[in-house]
């Protein structure tokens, strides 16, 4: 029997799903029949990656398209499914994630009218009056199937637009009695649902453009996830080498642009203190970035003209948003790096200039990379997270390398001293819930089995990542990866978040935030525990870099590995709960 079930999977596969990530339930009998039956009948479907948890699911989707920028499907059970994606579908539609989510619905018929009738008690249970509604505001389109004879047509349209910039998250929903209707085959073109091409800046814009970027005497370019499409890196370097422009990532999620190049000018995060070069520059060229800077903080002159380039200039979805800017362009940055670079050709460029500009900013440049240096090897009767992050970029083989960033307060550290050169070797989530780092790993090591994955991690950030189901399923999955775990044994974020409103309140006056782990739990523990991870726990220094190349050594013979590091806690003088060296006394008022 031919059923929409049945035609649904088709549906994907003949898309170009590769991969399901299920959480399987009452649900889904047609789907579950149509897969059984399909792998009795050495049918070619999607393969189906079994998630204990739709977080996890989600992230793993997540991770696969980062690296690929192919949608992967995402099944989950009614709306108890759809609500346990959570914050996982926040980072998916913040970030611009292409994902098609598919969710079953409790039957309509409860008298055996039709097949799939209710039969069981969660199906009154789980009936709610709009569970489409649940993720609405974090999905670009949400449908319901009602007939299997169109079933894939809305498939086919679903990723048209998840895949269409600003791409994004898809929802589709299926009551019982419709999976399990009899339907008849129906085949598509591919071609006729392309995703909507990429934009283009117009002429007249990208004339005025060059011309105030020719007339700068201090350029800047601020970018933050330009490296999704990896071509678009070369353009930008072409651009920034052809006139000595710095470079400045903020809060940077992709690898933007080469670190060792001498314009690269570091990142930024939640910095207080102001940015020289983005003070100082009288032009500046956003280039795919949410939050190019804070402005209570650190932002440019008010006599500084602004370009803002994004697929998604004016943030339609953010509710409080402004950058003023001379011009918005919504553009692709690779076409429009591309436009940007051939149009110069048609002026003259005053080269002297150009030679001045870039051996100011490779002094720059210079002068960052030997104060990171100096950082990581300051205070070395500790473990400082930036010496973490140099003996990783030390240990690691780096063009066959991705390295993912979740580490939080410790996220600066990380995007600024891994030094990544390679486009797409680097990724943050892009967003704000936490654990996308343990899925995000396993649905890039199954979109790319032959680089190492390195997932770098706070312990507040693992713990959100359901580490009970990221390490089953990358036992189950042969999709060993490297994580390792800055430990402070607590959720910094927040108690830095309350001393930047109240630097001299009673939080910071009696040490009380509420955000302490203690006592310390095993975490490579509970990864060894469920998917037989290789658990290593470091407190010393010096058994650092031994540890990670053990670390990537077991990781490349097809074991996950997971490095639990303990780094400075933060306490009070006094505080009886300052531990040993590895604990950094605070006796001011920050």
């Amino acid at each position: 029997m031919y059923t929409t079930g049945t035609a649904f999977l088709e549906g994907l596969y003949e898309a170009g799903v590769s991969y399901i990530f299920a959480n399987l339930g009452s649900d889904h009998p047609a789907i579950i029949e149509s897969l059984a039956r399909a792998k009795k009948e050495n049918k070619e479907l999607p393969a189906v990656i079994t998630c204990p948890h739709e977080f996890v699911a989600l992230s793993a989707a997540h991770g696969y398209a980062q690296l690929t920028g192919e949608p992967q499907a995402v099944l989950v059970h009614v709306e108890c499914g759809t609500q346990n994606l959570g914050g996982a579908i926040h980072n998916a539609y913040k970030s611009r994630v292409p994902v098609l989510i598919f969710a079953g619905a409790s039957p309509y018929t409860q008298e055996g009218e039709l097949t799939g009738s209710r039969n069981e008690f969660i199906h009154w249970i789980q009936d709610v009056r709009d569970q489409r509604g649940i993720v609405r505001g974090y999905t670009k389109y949400d449908n319901e199937i009602r007939t299997g004879f169109n079933v894939k047509q809305l498939i086919y349209r679903s990723l048209q637009i998840a895949k269409s910039d600003p791409a994004g998250p898809v929802y589709l929903m299926g009551p019982r009695e419709v999976m399990e209707e009899e339907t008849t085959p129906v085949t598509l073109e591919n071609e006729l649902w392309q995703p909507i091409l990429p934009g283009a800046i117009a002429p007249e814009q990208l004339d005025e453009l060059t011309r105030d970027l020719l007339a700068a005497n201090a350029p800047l370019i601020v970018t933050s996830y330009l490296g999704r499409n990896t071509d678009a890196v070369g353009e930008l370097v072409k651009l920034s080498e052809k006139l000595s422009i710095p470079i400045i990532e903020s809060i940077p999620h992709h690898m933007n642009f080469p670190h060792n190049n001498p314009m690269h000018c570091g990142s930024q995060w939640n910095v207080s203190t102001q940015n020289k070069l983005l003070a100082d520059a009288d032009f500046v060229l956003v280039i795919d970035s949410d939050v190019p800077w804070i402005q209570t903080k650190n932002k440019p002159s008010d006599k500084a003209k602004i370009y803002y380039l994004d697929v998604d200039p004016l943030k339609e979805e953010m509710p409080l948003w402004y950058i003023p800017s001379k011009q918005f362009l919504k553009a692709d940055s690779y076409i429009a790096l591309q436009q940007i670079n051939k149009h110069l050709n048609e002026y003259e460029i005053d080269q002297d200039a150009v030679s001045k500009r870039w051996w100011k900013y490779s002094e720059v440049h210079n002068s960052l990379m030997a104060e990171k240096r100096n950082v990581e090897e300051t205070r070395t009767d500790i473990i400082t997270p930036e010496y973490i992050v140099a003996c990783v970029r030390d240990v690691i083989d780096k063009e066959n390398t991705i390295v993912l960033n979740e580490a939080i307060t410790n996220y600066p550290a990380v995007s600024n001293h891994i030094e990544v050169d390679r486009p797409g070797s680097y990724f943050g989530s892009g967003a704000g819930s936490l654990g996308w780092n343990g899925g995000a790993a396993i649905g890039m090591k199954l979109a790319n089995p032959d680089k190492t994955i390195v997932s770098l991690t706070g312990d507040g950030s693992y713990m959100f990542s359901v580490p009970s189901t990221v390490h089953w399923m990358a036992n189950r999955y042969n999709t060993p990866f490297l994580t390792v775990i800055f430990n402070n044994s607590g959720w910094k974020a927040p108690k830095m978040s309350t001393l930047g409103v109240h630097p001299r309140g009673v939080a910071n006056e009696t040490e009380e935030f509420w955000v302490s782990f203690d006592p310390t739990s095993d975490l490579a523990g509970i990864a060894e525990s469920a998917g037989n991870a290789y658990p290593i726990n470091v407190e010393e220094r010096a058994e650092l870099r031994s540890a990670l190349e053990e670390g990537v050594n077991k990781v490349n013979e097809g074991r996950a590995v997971v490095i639990n590091v303990t780094i400075p806690h933060v306490y009070k003088d006094g505080d009886t709960r300052a531990r040993g060296k590895n604990t950094i006394i605070q006796t001011d008022t920050m």
